[in-house]
Protein backbone atom coordinates (compact mmCIF):
# COMPACT_ATOMS: atom_id res chain seq x y z
CA UNK A 1 0.00 0.00 0.00
CA UNK A 2 1.33 3.42 -0.99
CA UNK A 3 1.79 6.07 1.65
CA UNK A 4 -0.85 8.76 1.63
CA UNK A 5 0.27 12.12 0.33
CA UNK A 6 -1.28 15.56 0.50
CA UNK A 7 -2.08 15.30 -3.22
CA UNK A 8 -3.71 11.87 -2.91
CA UNK A 9 -5.73 13.01 0.09
CA UNK A 10 -6.94 16.05 -1.88
CA UNK A 11 -7.83 13.89 -4.91
CA UNK A 12 -9.76 11.44 -2.74
CA UNK A 13 -11.57 14.34 -1.03
CA UNK A 14 -12.50 15.93 -4.37
CA UNK A 15 -14.00 12.71 -5.69
CA UNK A 16 -15.93 12.10 -2.46
CA UNK A 17 -17.21 15.68 -2.26
CA UNK A 18 -18.51 15.62 -5.82
CA UNK A 19 -20.72 12.56 -5.20
CA UNK A 20 -20.70 12.00 -8.97
CA UNK A 21 -18.18 10.64 -11.45
CA UNK A 22 -15.46 13.20 -12.28
CA UNK A 23 -13.13 13.45 -15.24
CA UNK A 24 -9.41 13.87 -14.53
CA UNK A 25 -9.72 17.55 -15.55
CA UNK A 26 -12.63 18.08 -13.12
CA UNK A 27 -10.54 16.44 -10.39
CA UNK A 28 -7.57 18.68 -11.25
CA UNK A 29 -9.76 21.80 -11.08
CA UNK A 30 -11.21 20.78 -7.70
CA UNK A 31 -7.84 19.81 -6.20
CA UNK A 32 -6.12 23.01 -7.30
CA UNK A 33 -8.26 24.90 -4.77
CA UNK A 34 -6.21 23.29 -1.98
CA UNK A 35 -3.07 22.16 -3.85
CA UNK A 36 -2.44 24.86 -6.50
CA UNK A 37 0.83 23.38 -7.75
CA UNK A 38 -0.62 19.96 -8.67
CA UNK A 39 -0.42 18.90 -12.32
CA UNK A 40 -2.45 16.57 -14.49
CA UNK A 41 0.31 13.91 -14.48
CA UNK A 42 0.05 13.73 -10.68
CA UNK A 43 -3.73 13.34 -11.00
CA UNK A 44 -3.35 10.40 -13.41
CA UNK A 45 -0.61 8.76 -11.32
CA UNK A 46 -2.76 8.95 -8.18
CA UNK A 47 -5.90 7.79 -9.97
CA UNK A 48 -3.98 4.68 -11.05
CA UNK A 49 -2.91 4.05 -7.43
CA UNK A 50 -6.42 4.65 -6.05
CA UNK A 51 -7.85 2.28 -8.68
CA UNK A 52 -5.28 -0.34 -7.72
CA UNK A 53 -6.22 0.01 -4.06
CA UNK A 54 -9.94 -0.26 -5.00
CA UNK A 55 -10.71 3.10 -3.39
CA UNK A 56 -12.22 4.44 -6.61
CA UNK A 57 -13.77 2.92 -9.70
CA UNK A 58 -13.68 4.01 -13.33
CA UNK A 59 -16.98 4.89 -14.98
CA UNK A 60 -16.68 4.42 -18.72
CA UNK A 61 -19.43 5.66 -20.99
CA UNK A 62 -19.47 4.68 -24.67
CA UNK A 63 -17.15 6.92 -26.68
CA UNK A 64 -15.96 8.82 -23.60
CA UNK A 65 -12.81 8.91 -21.48
CA UNK A 66 -13.19 7.34 -18.04
CA UNK A 67 -14.50 9.29 -15.10
CA UNK A 68 -13.94 8.26 -11.50
CA UNK A 69 -16.21 7.75 -8.51
CA UNK A 70 -15.69 6.46 -5.01
CA UNK A 71 -15.77 2.70 -4.64
CA UNK A 72 -18.65 2.80 -2.16
CA UNK A 73 -20.85 4.41 -4.86
CA UNK A 74 -19.78 1.76 -7.30
CA UNK A 75 -20.80 -1.07 -4.97
CA UNK A 76 -24.51 -0.31 -5.14
CA UNK A 77 -26.44 -0.71 -8.37
CA UNK A 78 -26.97 2.63 -10.05
CA UNK A 79 -26.97 4.25 -13.45
CA UNK A 80 -25.69 7.50 -14.91
CA UNK A 81 -26.99 10.64 -16.62
CA UNK A 82 -24.61 12.35 -19.07
CA UNK A 83 -25.35 16.04 -19.61
CA UNK A 84 -24.34 16.64 -23.22
CA UNK A 85 -23.93 20.46 -23.10
CA UNK A 86 -21.66 20.60 -20.02
CA UNK A 87 -20.25 17.04 -20.36
CA UNK A 88 -20.81 16.25 -16.67
CA UNK A 89 -22.00 12.84 -15.48
CA UNK A 90 -24.41 12.35 -12.56
CA UNK A 91 -25.59 9.38 -10.54
CA UNK A 92 -29.11 8.12 -11.23
CA UNK A 93 -30.79 6.22 -8.44
CA UNK A 94 -33.32 3.62 -9.31
CA UNK A 95 -33.44 1.06 -12.03
CA UNK A 96 -36.00 -0.06 -14.58
CA UNK A 97 -35.48 -3.58 -13.23
CA UNK A 98 -35.05 -6.84 -15.04
CA UNK A 99 -34.44 -6.56 -18.74
CA UNK A 100 -34.70 -10.21 -19.71
CA UNK A 101 -37.49 -9.43 -22.18
CA UNK A 102 -35.12 -7.18 -24.16
CA UNK A 103 -32.57 -9.93 -24.80
CA UNK A 104 -32.94 -12.22 -27.80
CA UNK A 105 -34.58 -15.58 -27.13
CA UNK A 106 -32.24 -17.94 -25.33
CA UNK A 107 -29.84 -15.20 -24.18
CA UNK A 108 -29.14 -14.73 -20.48
CA UNK A 109 -28.44 -11.27 -19.05
CA UNK A 110 -25.80 -11.18 -16.32
CA UNK A 111 -25.89 -7.43 -15.69
CA UNK A 112 -26.76 -4.16 -17.38
CA UNK A 113 -25.62 -0.58 -17.54
CA UNK A 114 -27.90 2.29 -18.40
CA UNK A 115 -26.84 5.80 -19.36
CA UNK A 116 -29.33 8.58 -19.93
CA UNK A 117 -28.30 11.50 -22.15
CA UNK A 118 -29.72 15.02 -22.11
CA UNK A 119 -29.39 18.27 -20.18
CA UNK A 120 -28.84 18.61 -16.43
CA UNK A 121 -31.09 21.02 -14.53
CA UNK A 122 -28.48 23.79 -14.71
CA UNK A 123 -28.04 23.50 -18.49
CA UNK A 124 -31.80 23.15 -19.08
CA UNK A 125 -32.39 26.36 -17.09
CA UNK A 126 -29.71 28.15 -19.14
CA UNK A 127 -31.33 26.87 -22.34
CA UNK A 128 -34.76 28.14 -21.28
CA UNK A 129 -33.29 31.51 -20.33
CA UNK A 130 -31.57 31.77 -23.74
CA UNK A 131 -34.81 30.83 -25.50
CA UNK A 132 -36.73 33.50 -23.57
CA UNK A 133 -34.06 36.12 -24.29
CA UNK A 134 -34.11 35.23 -28.00
CA UNK A 135 -37.92 35.20 -28.13
CA UNK A 136 -38.34 38.62 -26.48
CA UNK A 137 -36.77 40.70 -29.32
CA UNK A 138 -38.53 38.58 -31.95
CA UNK A 139 -41.89 39.12 -30.24
CA UNK A 140 -41.22 42.86 -29.98
CA UNK A 141 -40.27 43.02 -33.67
CA UNK A 142 -43.39 41.10 -34.65
CA UNK A 143 -45.56 43.42 -32.57
CA UNK A 144 -43.94 46.48 -34.16
CA UNK A 145 -44.75 45.26 -37.68
CA UNK A 146 -48.44 44.55 -36.95
CA UNK A 147 -50.84 47.28 -38.02
CA UNK A 148 -52.46 49.14 -35.16
CA UNK A 149 -56.12 48.33 -34.57
CA UNK A 150 -58.71 51.00 -34.26
CA UNK A 151 -60.64 50.94 -30.98
CA UNK A 152 -64.40 51.18 -31.08
CA UNK A 153 -66.09 53.05 -28.27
Amino acid sequence: MERSTRQRTAIRAAIEAAARPLSPQEILDAVRVTVPEIGIATIYRNLKLLLGEAEIQAVTLPGENPRYETAHLAHHHHHHFHCVPCDRVFEVEGCPGRMDDLAPAGFVIDRHELTLYGECAECAAKGKAKARAKAAPEAAAAAATRPARAHKH
